[in-house]
């Protein structure tokens, strides 16, 4: 079971991070994201589908980094690929009894790569053209990583996608310096 790192702040950068490599790693990437309820058959996810997220994520990474990086005129196939993933209709959500009598979500029907791919492509049409979260994109400061993440801290001064993970490797390296160095 992979463990996947939804850290962002929001799904089209979680995808930009950590694209499902194969079949079987998006189909448990789709679950864990929450794009589909767990227990929905996933029967038609193959190595297409990880190739068309991969690419997904591949033009949501140019045009993330292309914000931060100030140029703010973004054009392009990249930008029609995206716009043209996020015209299809994503999966319709369903309220429907569960095990305990409780409302659940389901999906009205088996969940096909367009529709899926149009939830991911609209939520990083979301992120690209409003000013307020586009102006929180950050850079994680951690040594190698390369995760772009929504800084929404109280000052807007976190350095880290995960203080768990990148800043607490930041914290040991410090330490490290400091008592054998």
């Amino acid at each position: 079971m992979v463990a996947w790192r939804f850290h962002s702040g929001r799904l089209c950068l979680d995808l930009m991070a950590e694209p499902p490599s194969d079949a079987g790693r998006l189909a448990c990437w789709l679950v864990t994201a929450g794009l589909v309820p767990a227990g929905t058959p996933l029967d038609g996810v193959d190595g297409r589908w990880a190739e068309r997220f991969g690419e997904l994520a591949r033009d949501i990474d140019h045009l993330v980094r292309e914000q931060l990086a100030g140029r703010e005129r973004c054009a392009g196939p990249r930008l029609d690929h995206l716009n043209a993933l996020a015209a299809a209709p994503p999966p319709a959500p369903r309220a429907v009894p569960g095990a305990e009598g409780r409302l659940v979500r389901a999906l009205a029907g088996p969940p096909g790569c367009a529709a899926l791919l149009a939830a991911v492509a609209r939520d990083a049409v979301d992120l690209l053209t409003d000013p307020v979260t586009r102006a929180a994109l950050r850079q994680c400061s951690g040594e190698g990583c390369r995760r772009v993440y929504l800084d929404t801290s109280r000052g807007r001064r976190r350095r880290w996608c995960s203080s768990e993970i990148c800043g607490n490797r930041e914290r040991v390296a410090r330490h490290r310096a400091r008592t054998h160095g």
